[in-house]
């Protein structure tokens, strides 16, 4: 019974890292998993799919705009996409977190000088592509007045598909990576999809 024991609480613990890495917290994987049920539901149909040939500029939305969208926003116009990102939460002006800048410079990108922007301070124009982490920021997007059409989970274009990106705010090094991974491989297919037509001001 002890050695069963042992290998619970050891089977456990790796579970828990595994989790810790992979979605940050034991909310992020449930949260995770509830979004593909919506998937597979078709309840998202209309969020994992963009027209091209309507999108002039991408507006990657987060939270705090300090972590998730401002990495979306710079590997985007690293890429030469017209882009900005906004908080559903946040206070206008305030920079990356330490922990982003650290992450982002691994990828060549430079968040050091980023301020983020409360929704209240953003004014969306049509041709503008707001992309959300997460199925409830697209909720909170339509009732603050975007247009259903407007928006789309950045996490569709992932790979593999993470239709939630969990905030990797207060956690580890590792699930940092993970998340920044996801978005990074998110906008370099969306970038590339938005070429093939010459949306978002890119040629085919």
């Amino acid at each position: 019974m002890t050695e069963i024991f042992v290998r619970f609480r050891r089977a456990f613990a790796t579970g828990r890292l595994l989790i810790a890495a992979n979605y940050g917290t034991f909310r992020g994987w449930v949260r995770h998993v509830l979004a593909e049920i919506e998937w597979l539901a078709g309840r998202v149909d209309r969020f994992v799919v963009a027209d091209p040939e309507k999108v002039r500029r991408l507006v990657f939305v987060c939270l705090g705009n300090i972590n998730r969208s401002a990495f979306g926003e710079a590997v985007a116009r690293a890429r030469g996409v017209p882009a900005c990102s906004v908080g559903l939460a946040t206070t206008t002006g305030a920079p990356a977190f330490e922990t982003a800048v650290s992450t982002a410079g691994r990828f060549g990108i430079d968040l050091s000088a980023h301020a983020a922007t409360d929704f209240t301070d953003f004014r969306y124009t049509p041709g503008d592509l707001l992309l959300a982490m997460e199925i409830r920021h697209v909720h909170r997007l339509i009732a603050g007045g975007i247009p259903a059409e407007a928006i789309a989970l950045l996490g569709a274009w992932s790979s593999p598909r993470r239709l939630h990106l969990h905030d990797p705010a207060s956690q580890s090094d590792d699930y940092f990576m993970t998340c920044f991974t996801l978005i990074h491989s998110a906008v370099i297919s969306l970038v590339e999809q938005l070429a093939a037509v010459g949306g978002a001001g890119l040629g085919r």
